[in-house]
Formats: C-alpha cells, structure tokens, sequence
C-alpha cells in the first residue's frame, strides 16, 4: 500500500461499479492494465440490485399470476383462486439478484482488477482518496479516471412526505407486506411499471400525475392506450394531481392532500417522480471536474470532463437512465482510452417500459417528428389484429410507426402490446441501417410471432 503522501500510480481508477465502469474496469485489466475500481455501494450496481433486474423480476411474477387467473381460456382449470405469496416473490426477486451479485463477484476476480468496497474523493488531479469498508485508507491516482456513480431515487419537497416515511422505487422493492392500498406519485416510467405491478398482485392503486398525461415524453395517443390498460387492471389515474401535503395517522394510514383540496388515502405511499446524480461526497471541485445546469457530470460527445484524462459515464453525466446507454458508454470510453475517436453523437437508444403489456419506444415520436417540421406518414396497428397475439390472448395495446414521407425512413415506432421490448430491436437495426420502410414491410418473418406484427403495421402504408 502506498503512502498517504504518494499515491499509488495505476493505469485506470473507477470510481462506481456502473454498467460503464465495471465493464471498462475488468475489460482494460484483461488487457493488462492495472485498475483499481471502488464501489461504495452494492457489487453489480443499481441495476443488478435495486432496478432493472429485481424490478423485471417482480414483473415476471405479476405477469404469472395474470396468466394463472387467465388460464382457463387455454383451456387450463386451476383449482382455487390463485394469490400472492410474499415470502416465495421475495425469495424469487433475491435469488435472481444474489445469484447475478455472486457471479460478479467472481468476474471482478478473474479479471484481476483490485476491486476496493467503500468510498471515494478527489483530492487533487486524478487522485482520489478511498476508504474502504474496513477502514483502510490509500490515495491512488489514475493515468485516466472515470466517474461511474449512477443516481438515486429523488423526492420532491412536499411538506410531511418524508416524515410519513414514504417509499422510493429503492426502498419498495424490501416490502415485507402486501398493501391493500397504495398510492404511487408520479406517473412516468417508473410510477406506471409498478402501478401495473401491483394492481396485478391485487392491490388497489392510485396513480397521481401532475401536469397533462401520463408517460408526458409519448404521443398522447399511445399515453391514453397505456392509461386504458392500467384503468382496466384497476389503477385509479388522477391527472392534474399535484401532491400539497403528506400525512401518516395514527393508524397507519397515509394520506396525500392535492392542490385542488382533495385527498388520496391509501396504507402505503410509493414517490417515483425521477432520480438525481450520485456527486455529494466526491470532492469534484478539487479534481477540476464541472457540473451542468442540472447537477449531473458535465461531459462532451466523447465523454469527457473539464478535467483532463477525467471521464463520466452513465446516469451521473446525464446519458439517458438505461442500463444499455451505460453500456454504449462503455464501449465508447474503450475506444477513447485506447487511441479512437467513438461518440455518442447522434446514437439511437430505445427503451421498454414494463407495464403489462409492455410499451418499447425507438426513436422520433410522432409529435418530435412534426415539431421538427418533417412530412411524415404515420402506421397504426391494433395489436388485436396479430395473429399471435390472438393465440395468446392477448390482444391489449396498439403499435406505431412515423415514417419520412419522401425518404420512406422509419423515423420512430411505439409498440405497445406483449414482448414488444423484443421486437423493437429489430425496428432500431432497420433504422440504423437507414432501410427504407417496405424493405421491413416485405421481410419473410417467421409466423405467427409477434415480429410478424411488423409486416403488418407497415403494411398499412401500402
């Protein structure tokens, strides 16, 4: 260990074991250079932990205890209602979690990086001090650092919200109960993944969205099919609802007073109104490291700092929250450590929200499109019109399709219907390959499967 007053001198120190930062951390010490990655948090990431995975995981179980309620319509009798075992969705969630955790835990070590539990801050150009969880101290400092610390859930300043002990999309995922009620604020992304989630486990659930729809970045068309679909697995939807005041009486309950004089009251409230980036603590000023105007690491195209040689990735300098943007960055910051030039100018980064059915999103809506004074040609589709959908039962939802009027370019597509976030994919390598939308419309696509549904929504257009 070196000393206090000469830091140790390594090719690549990470600080935060995103997405982008793990995966650069083990890929560049494969190649031989000496990393030192720290993580003051959980091994995997938020991700892994607290997101996507044990989110979608949950989502599974919902979704198989829709499908047992429908089961008779295949012909399937299931003695007895099904329901909900807590202790059993617990154990599914934290071992599909921890058995991701383990296996990181043995790709850090096979990848021969020194991989360091606890903190992190700059003191100076390129060094940061860490403290490790067992009190250890060592100043390190990188020929190139990177800032990979992600976000965290934020809650807005209502007056009593945290007082009432409300949940995070963290915190909820560590219930130890069903609520029979629960009111979700905010009716983004997140609010509507778990507003479907647990009006399928049963609960009774409020969604409260301030100004205009729901999902405020889609076409209003495709918010009001989704906001159909939640209504009809029982989600109240109370647009215009802008949260005044949070109170937990003496029994429990929690009660959220509205701007219009109204109240909500429910046994559990859930705040997913968005996250903030991860940089208290980590003594960016003295690394010379900017923020912007939001807060997040100030980056150019190629992922750059203010301060030489000092590079942020993911949610903490602002690319957008997917785990697979993270990912792009990473492969961009290997091509930059290594002598190239890779940007993330221009990329194409679709996304699924899952709700049941689930919504995936590429490119241009229909309303960025117009604004953006294109002429356009717009496809719609039911997804009741699929035939695979129909043998499935499930024909919820609407496909779309924003096509350039002379070009013939797919500009966009918003599917929403069952495992779209599959078939957007090949909507995203379409575009990407700047193909013309008929060269789409006329591939052979194996029948019946919902990609299928992409030969007929482009059809549409003749």
């Amino acid at each position: 260990m070196a000393g206090m007053n000469a830091p140790e001198e390594v090719d690549l120190l990470v600080v935060g074991g995103g997405k982008a930062g793990k995966s650069l951390a083990m890929d560049r010490a494969k190649a031989g250079w000496s990393v030192v990655m720290v993580e003051r948090d959980k091994i995997g990431g938020t991700c892994i932990n607290v997101a996507c995975i044990p989110t979608k995981a949950l989502v599974g179980s919902a979704r198989a205890l829709e499908a047992a309620r429908s089961a008779e319509a295949f012909g399937v009798r299931i003695e007895g209602a099904p329901e909900v075992d807590l202790a059993l969705l617990r154990r599914h969630k934290e071992g599909v979690v921890g058995g991701m955790v383990e296996a990181h835990r043995h790709l850090f070590a096979d990848s021969g990086m020194d991989f360091v539990m606890g903190s992190a801050e700059f003191t100076g150009e390129r060094t940061v001090r860490i403290t490790a969880d067992d009190g250890a101290t060592r100043l390190v400092r990188g020929r190139d650092v990177v800032i990979n610390t992600g976000t965290t859930p934020s809650m807005p300043p209502v007056p009593g919200l945290r007082e009432a002990g409300a949940w995070d999309s963290e915190a909820i995922l560590r219930l130890r109960t069903l609520p029979r009620r629960l009111t979700v604020i905010g009716g983004g992304y997140i609010g509507c993944e778990f507003a479907s989630m647990f009006a399928l486990f049963g609960t009774a659930v409020t969604l409260l969205q301030g100004p205009g729809q729901i999902l405020p970045r889609e076409d209003p068309d495709i918010a009001e099919q989704v906001a159909a679909a939640l209504t009809a697995q029982g989600v109240d939807i109370r647009t215009g609802a802008r949260a005044e005041r949070v109170d937990r009486a003496a029994d429990g309950t929690v009660t959220v007073v509205l701007a219009d004089g109204s109240s909500v009251t429910g046994d559990e409230l859930l705040v997913a109104t968005g996250r903030e980036p991860v940089t208290a603590g980590l003594g960016l000023e003295a690394a010379g490291v900017e923020l912007d105007e939001r807060g997040y690491v100030s980056v150019d195209d190629r992922l750059r700092t203010s301060a030489p040689h000092v590079w942020a990735a993911g949610d903490v300098a602002g690319s957008p929250q997917f785990t697979h943007a993270s990912w792009h960055d990473f492969r961009v910051l290997r091509a930059n450590l290594t002598g190239g030039e890779a940007s993330t100018a221009g990329r194409l980064v679709p996304y699924t929200v899952f709700t049941t059915p689930e919504l995936a999103r590429v490119g241009l809506t229909e309303t960025e499109a117009r604004e953006q004074g294109r002429d356009v040609r717009v496809a719609r589709l039911p997804v009741a019109a699929i035939p695979r959908a129909k043998t499935l039962h499930e024909t919820t939802g609407v496909w779309k399709a924003v096509v350039d009027a002379g070009s013939g370019e797919i500009l966009g597509a918003a599917l929403f219907g069952p495992e779209t976030g599959e078939v957007v994919a090949a909507v995203q390598m379409a575009m990407l390959g700047g193909l013309d939308y008929r060269r789409v419309r006329d591939a052979v696509i194996t029948h019946p499967t919902q990609a299928e549904g992409l030969n007929l929504l482009l059809d549409t257009l003749g």
